[in-house]
């Protein structure tokens, strides 16, 4: 009972670990928020959720050589790392123009459920968490059977839907305050950070491709 215990705080609190990395997954949420309120978060982890209960499955049924592949993880890199560069470019350029529209309108426009996962693949971070950390645990809770798996399963969802929901709600409760300049900053800090970490992904893939 008390490894089992175990593996469901641990999952959760080393869920942060990916949770609390900016990214597309985040951009999003904070985007979304700005317009619909504070449910988009929880809405966002359901479609995350979704898409990491098939790679568990993928991953026990003979996935896992895959993901710790060198040539998987310089692909993953240098590729995650241009898409990243593009994205934050479409950030920086929609700057200018960019404010806080809350209307049916929008919440007609955009799939959160699907923005969930979409923007889950769109982060190469995301792969390298499962094919590393996520991988670890995963043939760890597999000594408990299914119940492992699945405590390791709702510790980490959890960790991401308290994480998520918290800046959903305080971006969603507080739009009254959340003017369209504090928008712009927090959307081109996002930015930011995305080109940082892409160049250091493409520079990580770049240099096990020299030294391959």
């Amino acid at each position: 009972m008390i490894p089992l215990i175990t593996i469901f705080f641990t999952s959760f609190i080393i869920a942060f670990s990916g949770a609390m990395m900016p990214g597309p997954l985040l951009t999003v949420t904070i985007s979304e928020s700005a317009k619909q309120g504070g449910w988009v978060g929880p809405k966002i982890i359901a479609g995350h959720a979704l898409l990491e209960i098939t790679l568990i499955i993928a991953i026990i049924l003979g996935l896992a050589p895959l993901l710790q592949n060198e040539t998987f993880f310089i692909a993953i890199a240098i590729i995650g790392g241009v898409i990243m560069i593009w994205m934050a470019w479409s950030m920086f350029s929609s700057l200018p123009g960019l404010e806080i529209k809350n209307d049916m309108h929008a919440k007609k426009q955009n799939n959160i459920y699907l923005s969930g996962i979409l923007m889950s693949l769109a982060n190469p971070y995301w792969i390298i968490w499962w094919a590393t950390i996520g991988l670890g645990y995963i043939l760890s809770s597999m000594k408990f059977g299914v119940v492992g798996i699945v405590l390791f399963f709702i510790g980490h969802i959890l960790g991401d839907l308290v994480w998520y929901s918290v800046i959903s709600f305080a971006i969603g409760k507080g739009r009254r305050l959340f003017t369209n300049r504090i928008y712009r900053m927090l959307v081109g800090s996002c930015a930011t950070f995305l080109v940082v970490f892409a160049v250091w992904l493409i520079y990580s893939g770049g240099s096990k491709l020299l030294a391959g």
